[in-house]
């Protein structure tokens, strides 16, 4: 299953050489074989990777980490909170297109794929790349953990200044791994039904993203979606 990575960005490869000839990296390869063949696995398989085919290393402004792909039929592509062209928006994607809407005043999409955020230097990145039909979490502690727990790493231990985007508890777990200051973190609520009205909506992340940037002589993200 290695020929997964053909497609990873060249920078990847480099940064995280030594994780991908790791043994627990090959084991996670090998379980991954046979959960394919075996059952139904979001996304595809030419799609696992692709947060780190769409924005290389060194092109990575901004971080926004997601928990596991969508669970539901043609809904997982590979970039955290973004779904496939002609699928309906979940909830938390709706919520996060109301807040770019209030924050910026972008029109919100009626598509659902984040893949221009991603051109435009967001790693949409899940903690766990892959998960069964209809089984939310059910690749969890398999070893994806380790692996983008890795990424976060190389990530703070970069020189250029970028900001992670921390929704949820989950995600929030993730700032024990960021020790450098000259990152901005911004924290809050996760943008579900169940929490964005406790703090996510107003916490405008998108146009702080992009003060941040500014500030720190970095372009910013044009963060407007069009269908």
């Amino acid at each position: 299953m290695n020929y997964v990575l053909h497609n990873v960005d060249a920078s990847w490869k480099e940064v995280l050489k030594q994780q991908i000839n790791e043994v627990y990296f090959k084991e996670l390869l090998l379980f991954l074989e046979t959960e394919y063949e075996e059952k139904k696995i979001f996304p595809r398989k030419d799609q696992i990777f692709r947060a780190l085919e769409a924005t290389p290393f060194h092109s990575v402004k901004a971080v926004i980490l997601g928990q596991d792909p969508y669970h539901g039929d043609n809904q997982a592509e590979g970039l955290s909170f973004s779904v496939s062209k002609g699928m309906k928006l979940p909830p938390s994607l709706r919520n996060i297109f109301a807040e770019l809407h209030d924050d910026l005043g972008c029109t919100p999409p009626k598509e659902g794929s984040l893949i221009k955020w991603a051109d435009e230097g967001v790693l949409l990145l899940n903690t766990v790349l892959t998960v069964r039909k209809g089984e939310p979490n059910s690749h969890k502690g398999e070893g994806w953990e380790h692996f983008t727990d890795e990424i976060i790493r190389l990530l703070n231990d970069r020189k250029e200044p970028l900001v992670f985007l921390l929704w949820g508890k989950h995600a929030q777990k993730k700032k024990e791994l960021l020790s450098s200051s000259h990152h901005l973190i911004i924290e809050s609520p996760h943008p579900s039904p169940f929490a964005a009205r406790k703090g996510f909506f107003g916490s405008k992340p998108f146009s702080r993203t992009n003060v941040f940037l500014k500030e720190q002589g970095i372009n910013e993200i044009d963060w407007c979606l069009e269908d």
